[in-house]
């Protein structure tokens, strides 16, 4: 983690709003996808992001995936904005991620940020986030 500073645990809950995929590799199993997200946090995060994720799925409808996303809105008390990087997966309905912010993608009262974080739920329902940050 980030060694010196202490860390600061943010709790939101993250519901996908929209969301379309499109196959870009289907020649071979398993197929590739491009899946456009549009998420809601709502919790120590108040915020929206546009997420881009790249997924490999399986015939069994599990799958893998690497995802980034803008993340714009309120995060403790300071206004901005900042990428997440992610990976997910997906086995038996449930969806589950790791993630962290992007070094140098914070903007406004959140330039600086730091942190590292993810979030699990059942999928199409919604997830729970935690995000443990600090400020470079």
């Amino acid at each position: 983690m980030n060694g010196t500073h202490s860390a600061t645990r943010a709790v939101a809950r993250v519901v996908v709003t929209k969301s379309e995929a499109k196959t870009y590799d289907e020649g071979a199993k398993p197929t590739l996808l491009e899946i456009a997200l549009t998420e809601t946090f709502t919790g120590d995060l108040e915020a929206e992001s546009v997420v881009r994720a790249l997924q490999v799925r399986r015939d069994d409808r599990s799958a893998s995936m690497v995802s980034l996303q803008r993340v714009r809105g309120t995060l403790g008390r300071r206004q901005g904005s900042f990428v997440l990087q992610g990976s997910e997966t997906i086995e038996n309905g449930r969806i589950k991620a790791t993630w962290f912010v992007v070094p140098g993608s914070g903007s406004g009262d959140l330039s600086g940020l730091r942190g590292e974080g993810g979030f699990a739920g059942e999928f199409g329902k919604g997830s729970d986030a935690t995000l443990d940050y600090w400020f470079a």
